[in-house]
């Protein structure tokens, strides 16, 4: 009889303790915590202020209890302290052509820890640039060469020029030249390239060479 009481007592204690761990399981789950958000890319220079110019920015929330590392960018709400300056969708940022000068845009959620949530934010520096305000940051005299892609349905183009300087539209679509220089730009993939505007009088192909005199643009037509 005792020996009965006993076993039935262990089974009692075992399904008790199996509740409280899947309970402690189940609130640990509900209980992730913001802790940090990352913005990258952590900077980015504009070398124009042409309000076409895009950069995507992103933010990558660190969680513990479970710790884990996840993209929040659809959830935080994004900013920055120069508003004239600076266009913002989301992540995604332009210049407003207004102007010059260094942005620093934000990421923030108020999930974080804590009982009741608290404020967790995260940033990064952008840099609008006019070459041909001496003023601005890395401000020249040098001309500008700016490329205009225009597509009717393919993705993934992109213009990139030798000398260095412009990657359209992963970084930048317009760049300043030393007078005189013969700048290379080559379109991809040359099986979208459709033809190059009529300022580039040197076109073979996907590959349009300019030599840079004064400012001017580009435009490199994709299907």
């Amino acid at each position: 009889m005792n020996r009965k009481r006993v076993s039935k007592w262990i089974s009692i204690f075992t399904l008790v303790g199996t509740g409280a761990w899947l309970l402690s399981l189940s609130s640990c789950a509900r209980d992730q915590q913001l802790i940090g958000i990352t913005v990258s890319p952590s900077s980015f220079t504009f070398l124009s202020p042409d309000p076409s110019l895009v950069a995507n920015f992103s933010a990558v929330g660190t969680y513990i209890h479970p710790a884990e590392h996840k993209d929040i960018s659809a959830l935080v709400t994004w900013g920055n302290n120069v508003p004239q300056l600076l266009n913002m969708n989301q992540g995604s940022v332009s210049p407003t052509g207004n102007g010059c000068g260094v942005i620093n845009i934000s990421a923030s959620y108020d999930k974080g820890t804590g009982p009741s949530g608290n404020l967790v934010s995260g940033g990064a520096t952008v840099i609008v640039n006019d070459a041909l305000i001496p003023s601005c940051p890395g401000g020249s005299s040098a001309p500008i060469l700016t490329v205009v892609p225009q597509a009717t349905s393919s993705t993934g183009d992109s213009i990139t020029s030798s000398p260095a300087g412009i990657d359209c539209p992963a970084q930048t679509c317009g760049a300043p030249f030393a007078s005189g220089t013969s700048v290379t730009l080559t379109a991809s993939p040359s099986a979208n390239f459709v033809s190059w505007g009529t300022t580039c009088q040197g076109a073979v192909g996907n590959v349009c060479v300019i030599t840079v005199t004064t400012s001017t643009s580009v435009t490199a037509i994709f299907q």
